[in-house]
């Protein structure tokens, strides 16, 4: 068997392009925060993570710019080798405070954060436990440790607790889960999942890439939302979402980040992130603990957009964040409600499985601290229109 026969048994993409609602790989040629432009018609934006609105911020902009003239375009090496300049290190300071940890390592991409990390500290004798709606980096990095599997129902103490309770007590176990599901919108109950991983003594790690400049007291991650930063093992985040840019890091313990940067290869034979890029996310993180109205408007928005849509008759699932599914079931009808409101200036992402479960194909929404009351208001209207002329309303 040829093993490209796959590629060339599949027709789903070209089929979906040939008929006029493919939702993916749309080629935007500019714009800002909260407007991107497709082939010269403008498109409110409620697809994006940039949660924020810091891509266009005059000081992050200033910033890259000062450190691409300083630095040039990249150290075309790893961290391991030449890749480390002294804006990383001072980076990494700056995110260990900000996290309440020892000491923090940054990565190139978010996903590489996960991948690296729990590849490199999980082995085939130890037991990794999460949610089944973590994110598919971290389902990946511990396929990578061959470490034993276990997944529990999303957010379920119950079955977590059994889960950990069946495992020897002295085998090494990591339980990993996200702060912010990016699908569901909705929060970990993390006060009972550290109390149940140190019930039954296993080490705790937190995905924190859609709750970094989000949530907690100074938008420092779901560990200081609820006050349980000092139990809390690992804070994972990325500069991918609320810092707008790329990249991610991994806070803990000294010896623990020391033994990661030493052994992962996801760090040691990747080149490391560009200047400019450090820079950037430097100074959003300024913004991130200088600016907390940005915050305080991000959430009123996103308040705002979950109770009008409920009231509209939506299923929003389990949301109480400013990521708001709108959850449609059928896949087609996914797709074609996601035309009509690209149609009428409105982008949005059709996601259907196996990002989430089976017969909950959903329009994923989520909101940008500098969208304008028009602009939320313009995209209820056509909501409302699209919802009621295709019967999900």
């Amino acid at each position: 068997m040829d093993i490209f026969q796959k590629c060339f048994e599949f027709k789903d993409a070209e089929i979906a392009r040939q008929q006029g609602y493919y939702p993916y790989f749309i080629p935007f040629s500019g714009g800002d925060d909260t407007v991107m432009t497709y082939k010269g018609s403008s498109k409110i934006m409620i697809g994006s993570n940039n949660y924020l609105g810091l891509t266009h911020h005059p000081k992050v902009l200033a910033a890259a710019e000062k450190a691409l003239k300083e630095y040039g375009t990249g150290r075309t090496g790893s961290r391991f080798l030449n890749g480390t300049l002294d804006i990383h290190e001072q980076f990494e300071a700056e995110l260990a405070t900000f996290t309440g940890k020892a000491a923090a390592l940054i990565f190139s991409t978010g996903f590489l954060v996960n991948q690296g990390t729990i590849a490199t500290l999980l082995n085939k004798k130890d037991a990794v436990i999460i949610d089944k709606l973590d994110h598919a980096s971290i389902v990946d990095g511990c396929r990578l440790s061959e470490a034993k599997i276990y997944r529990y129902r999303h957010n379920d103490m119950k079955e977590l607790k059994s889960i950990l309770a069946s495992l020897p007590r002295d085998s090494g176990k990591l339980v990993i889960v996200d702060g912010v599901f990016s699908m569901e919108g909705d929060i970990a109950p993390l006060p009972e999942i550290c109390q149940l991983s140190k019930e039954f003594g296993a080490r705790l790690m937190v995905d924190d890439a859609h709750s970094i400049g989000m949530l907690g007291p100074r938008g420092n991650g779901t560990a200081a939302h609820f006050g349980v930063t000092d139990q809390v093992d690992l804070i994972m985040g990325t500069f991918s979402k609320s810092f707008g840019a790329i990249g991610g890091f991994i806070a803990g313990d000294t010896p623990v980040i020391d033994y990661i940067k030493h052994h992962s290869r996801g760090l040691i034979f990747t080149a490391s992130l560009p200047p400019a890029v450090v820079a950037s996310t430097r100074a959003a993180l300024e913004i991130i603990i200088n600016e907390p109205e940005r915050r305080q408007r991000l959430w009123d928005i996103g308040n705002y957009m979950r109770g009008e849509f409920q009231k509209m008759g939506y299923n929003t699932s389990t949301s109480e964040t400013p990521v708001i599914p709108i959850v449609i079931g059928d896949n087609m009808k996914t797709f074609l409600f996601w035309k009509m409101l690209f149609n009428e200036g409105v982008y949005a992402n059709a996601v259907i499985h196996p990002a989430v479960p089976n017969d909950s194909a959903r329009l994923r929404t989520s909101y940008i601290a500098t969208h304008t009351q028009e602009q939320l208001d313009f995209v209820l209207d056509k909501f409302k229109r699209i919802g009621k002329k295709l019967g999900v309303i």
